[in-house]
This record gives C-alpha cells, sequence and structure tokens, in this order.
C-alpha cells in the first residue's frame, strides 16, 4: 500500500477561512488553488461553514478542504458530513479527540504548552495544532520545544503574518503555519479573487523559499497510530 503524505505536508501555508456567505465559498477555493495553496481550512465559525465546505468538495477537487474551529463531538460530525477531509481544533479534550480518531479523517488537535503537547504525544498522537501562535510564544516557544520533545510536529496558527510566516516555517518541528494574511477582509468582500490568488501565490513562493523545512513524515498518521494518514488528504 502506498504511503500517503501526512497533514502537515499537504502544503507550507493552510489558509483559515472565515465566511459569511457560502456562495463565496467556490470563487475563493479556486483562488487559493490557483495560487498554490490547495490545503483550505474553512471554521466552524459561521452558519454558512457547512454549506461552504459542501459547495468546495464538490466543486473543486482539485482543493483538500478541511474544517477548522472543531470545538466537539457534534462539530466533527458535521463537518464530516459535509465532505471535510481533515480537522482542525484550537484545543483539544478526550471526547473530541476520541470523536476525531473515529472520524476517519485525519485532525490536528490544538495545543498551547509542552504539558498539552505531551499529553497528545502519550496518546499517540504527533502532529498538532501550536495556538494562538504569537500569544503563545511564537517562534521561541516552537523552537525551544524542539529538542526535548522531537517527535512533535506543529501547525502554528494565530497572529502569524506574511513578514514572520518564513521565520515559522524555518523551524524544524514546524510542517506548515496556518493564517489569513493571503485572506483580507476587503479582498473578500468585494469578491477581488484576482487579488487572493496573487496574495496566495506570494505566501507559497515564500514557503518554498524555506529550505530548512523539515522533510515529510509519513512514519506516523495525523491519528498517532503506526502508519500513515489516510489517503487522498
Amino acid at each position: 500500500m502506498t504511503s500517503a503524505p501526512s497533514l502537515l505536508d499537504l502544503a507550507p501555508v493552510l489558509p483559515v477561512v472565515v465566511l459569511e456567505d457560502a456562495a463565496d465559498a467556490v470563487p475563493l477555493a479556486r483562488a487559493l488553488v490557483a495560487g498554490g495553496l490547495p490545503a483550505i481550512e474553512i471554521t466552524l465559525r459561521t452558519g454558512a461553514a457547512p454549506e461552504a465546505i459542501r459547495a468546495v468538495a464538490d466543486a473543486v477537487p482539485e482543493a483538500v478542504v478541511g474544517a477548522g474551529t472543531v470545538l466537539g463531538p457534534r462539530d466533527v460530525e458535521t463537518a464530516v458530513a459535509a465532505g471535510a477531509r481533515f480537522l482542525v481544533s484550537p484545543g483539544w479534550t478526550d471526547a473530541l479527540l476520541e470523536a476525531m480518531r473515529a472520524s476517519g479523517v485525519p485532525f490536528l488537535p490544538g495545543v498551547s504548552t509542552a504539558s498539552e503537547a505531551m499529553a497528545l504525544l502519550e496518546r499517540g498522537v504527533t502532529e498538532m495544532k501550536f495556538f494562538p501562535a504569537r500569544a503563545a510564544g511564537g517562534t521561541g516557544y516552537l523552537k525551544s520545544l524542539a529538542s526535548p520533545l522531537p517527535r512533535a510536529r506543529f501547525c502554528p496558527t494565530g497572529g502569524i503574518t506574511a513578514d514572520d510566516a518564513a521565520d515559522y516555517l524555518a523551524l524544524p518541528n514546524v510542517g506548515c503555519v496556518g493564517g489569513t494574511w493571503m485572506l483580507p477582509a476587503d479582498a473578500l468582500a468585494a469578491g477581488d479573487w484576482e487579488r487572493v490568488r496573487g496574495l496566495a501565490a506570494e505566501a507559497a513562493a515564500t514557503a518554498e523559499r524555506c529550505s530548512t523545512r523539515s522533510a515529510p513524515s509519513i512514519s506516523q498518521g495525523t491519528h498517532g497510530h503506526e502508519g500513515t494518514a489516510h489517503p487522498g488528504v
């Protein structure tokens, strides 16, 4: 069986999308994919999110659409039913972790401390979201975790900008970063998808210049089991 890349290796930058109108989902996703960012996190912060995820899953097959702000088992069920191919949470509980494991799709539970990361490692999870990245200590904090927690890999999200994304990506324990800087509010409001495409291309190009990024890790999947993440993620 061919091994699938881990969730953290899908793309170096993960756009974090908040949509008030599901009609914007498809053109936005096409713009991001055209700019070189095929993995897209649509957060469950609005009522439009499930419909938006479903629309992207149906109409933009070249995109890998996932759900963010997954807070509990009900959110897991809603996201997967809508077609989400991965799940991201700002934190985690045992109940949420159990539901994400049972969902059949890869996931990134959120942590902001060494103790939280250690608890996930004990449960076999090696890939995590680091949130809120800037407020929780930024690149300095993540760098300090690399030696004592060598198995942990992170997707830092929260306060990351075009100016410091490369600093995060240069860290050996960072697989990708999440952010919104390629999604300015005025561009979304105006439906300026070409501007979004251009900003996505800039983000992708910046990431490609980070030659010290971690090599793809496929020995353990996002679920933390020995093996790989599910194919097609």
